[in-house]
């Protein structure tokens, strides 16, 4: 379908023979989108059995893949030189051949571009141009440049120092985080602006399985504070990485890995509002795992070092394969496949839903084929098994609870809303604006074309439909029939917010962040300490990444958190030449631009709050939130 109808109707409203053509339609999309749950590396997870042609990537989303690919291998390249080896392609220089594929898609760029100059030549490549070729070309590059980068890569590994690290960065800048990522402020930061924002949560008690003491706590927030008052005033948060225990170690070429599950202490002090780092214990059982406190030199300093690595590498796997992957897109598919099953193509909220998936099920497909198989970049840069891997992210996605995880309940349980005492929470302020401003335009579009409010949504057979679709094949946990307009609106703005600014906060840290493996990584080298004294630099060096994977890593990384393609609220048609989406004057005239006006407001609100920051959060300004999940 190229645009949405112009004039979207409930199929109640329709008459017989428009009811029949709907029905046919419908009939036809199920035979196109259907439900499997045998996908080898997503072990029960409902995913599409097949990519429809439909939801193929775009020249436009092309285009934008390589410009980043092309960097990337740049910055291959350049590190290699740097090391003194000029990398060649089959006897050629492989800066000649990165310069031949820049060019071919510099002047395939320009064909495409004709169509938007008007005239003949331009209506003649808007009809013809993404049939000369141009989309299996460009796929092409891209596969080549993979190749280039996996082949030129940087190969050494043993006695690497941050230097080392460092160096990996040439062509692509070295991010801000490697000049602060030892610093126990940055480490307190990423808990509420990093990639994985959504996991701290107030406690008022401590777990059973981890006796901080008074004295511990004191020794970090002084005498004056105690920690039973801070309990009981709400300023001590916990971060519990529990739930990564299921994954056996792994090994990389002989090395073993090293995964970790441990828990980490946080307190706000009683006149403050940022976190403070009060106590690592680097994994669940305290008979086997000492608590760790904030040392910045003498005998602990390194210890306390290595006891934050442990989290930081819990953190890389808890955000990869649960806050990224299973909770945005593998819920988001379910969605997708759903949409496309029971809601006839002249279905309003077809037209409202069907822009928030463009590209999903490619990209999804994609990394089950690649990113989460064996021997890909997961397999080699993350401590689980594969196996147990792939058995971690699947059960995290059947365990995710739809209703629980919309912005302000999930914010309420875990007792991190803007009433708490946790004031510098970047995430949530900018995550509630965002999810506002959404609901608003949910709210204004069903009230267009459900009028008569509760009464229309229960007469929607195709509502009902779909929502019996996702529960009995999505699977998604906690869904339930949709009864009522506003619920309606909550589970629509979800469903859009999940596939936009959901994903983009915790996608795009990957590349500003996750990218530098010292910082954030996805397996220790070494076990966790056993003691905090007696520890030094070259030990915590140890528990560092080999230079390849750190690489592969920055490589990986910064493809997946750089390519910015069709941002919230610019609906169009995946389809060349990819015109204006909505048709429907209601909506084009009144609705739309009011949302456009509302992210525009909010993008002004996320900047002057950016000004009072000490560290700038970008990741959900709506200039920065795609659409789609479609990297």
């Amino acid at each position: 379908m190229s645009r949405a109808p112009k004039h979207p109707t409930l199929p109640q409203n329709d008459d017989a023979g428009q009811q029949a053509a709907r029905n046919s339609q419908l009939a036809e999309a199920r035979e196109t989108y259907d439900w499997t749950v045998e996908v080898p590396t997503l072990p029960g997870v409902p995913l599409a059995k097949e990519v429809p042609a439909e939801d193929k990537p775009t020249i436009a989303w092309l285009f934008k893949v390589l410009d980043v690919a092309l960097k990337i291998v740049e910055n291959v390249i350049a590190v290699k030189l740097a090391g003194g080896d000029d990398p060649s392609e089959g006897g050629a220089s492989a800066r000649d051949r990165l310069g031949e594929i820049s060019k071919s898609v510099e002047s395939i760029r320009g064909k495409v571009d004709k169509s938007e100059d008007g005239g003949l030549l331009g209506k003649i490549a808007a009809v013809v141009g993404p049939h000369l070729g141009h989309h299996e070309t460009l796929m092409g590059h891209i596969t080549e440049l993979q190749d280039m980068a996996n082949t030129h890569r940087h190969t050494g590994s043993a006695g690497a120092t941050l230097g080392d690290y460092d160096a990996l960065f040439k062509a692509i800048s070295l991010p801000r985080i490697a000049s602060s990522f030892m610093e126990d402020d940055a480490f307190s930061m990423l808990r509420v602006a990093g990639p994985n924002p959504t996991l701290i949560r107030n406690i008022r008690a401590l777990p059973e399985n981890f006796p901080v003491s008074n004295a511990q706590y004191q020794a970090t927030m002084g005498s004056a504070d105690d920690l039973d008052a801070a309990l009981a005033d709400g300023r001590v948060f916990l971060q519990d990485y529990a739930e990564l225990t299921v994954l056996a170690a792994g090994s990389w070429e002989g090395l073993p890995q090293f995964p970790y599950a441990p828990l980490a202490l946080f307190a706000v002090p009683a006149a403050g509002e940022s976190l403070h780092p009060v106590a690592i214990q680097c994994g669940q059982d305290p008979a086997d795992h000492p608590i760790f406190t904030p040392s910045d030199d003498g005998a602990g300093a390194w210890g306390w070092q290595m006891a934050r690595t442990t989290v930081q590498v819990a953190d890389g796997n808890y955000h990869e394969l649960f806050v990224h992957l299973a909770r945005t897109h593998l819920v988001q598919e379910a969605f997708a496949v759903a949409t496309h099953r029971q809601l006839a193509t002249e279905h309003p909220l077809y037209a409202l839903l069907r822009p928030h998936f463009e590209g999903t099920l490619f990209i999804n497909n994609s990394a089950a084929g690649s990113l989460i198989a064996s021997g890909g970049p997961i397999d080699s840069i993350f401590a689980g098994t594969i196996v147990t891997t792939q058995q971690a992210a699947a059960a995290d996605r059947l365990a995710f609870d739809f209703y629980e995880r919309m912005v302000p309940a999930d914010l309420a349980k875990r007792g991190v809303g803007p009433d708490s005492k946790l004031a510098n929470y970047p995430y949530r302020d900018d995550a509630l604006s965002v999810w506002g401003a959404m609901r608003g335009w949910v709210e204004q579009y069903v009230g267009i074309y459900y009028p008569n409010g509760d009464s229309d949504v229960t007469g929607d057979t195709e509502l009902a439909g779909w929502c019996t679709d996702v529960i009995e094949n999505g699977l998604v946990k906690g869904f339930r029939p949709i009864t009522a307009k506003e619920q309606l609106v909550d589970v629509l703005t979800m469903v859009m917010w999940t596939g936009s600014a959901q994903h983009a906060a915790v996608n795009f840290p990957q590349a500003t962040y996750m990218s530098y493996a010292p910082a954030v990584t996805g397996s220790g080298w070494t076990a966790s300490p056993t003691a905090q004294d007696g520890h030094s630099k070259p030990e915590w060096l140890e528990m560092m990444p080999p230079l390849s994977l750190a690489a592969e890593q920055l490589e990986v990384l910064t493809l997946l958190g750089s390519v910015y393609y069709r941002m919230l609220g610019d609906y169009r048609s995946n389809n060349w030449p990819y015109r204006e989406w909505f048709r429907d004057p209601a909506v084009v005239d009144n609705a739309l631009p009011r949302f456009q006006e509302a992210l525009t407001e909010v993008e002004a609100e996320i900047d002057e709050r950016n000004r009072h920051r000490r560290w700038e959060y970008t990741f959900l300004k709506p200039s920065l939130i795609p659409n789609s999940i479609n990297i």
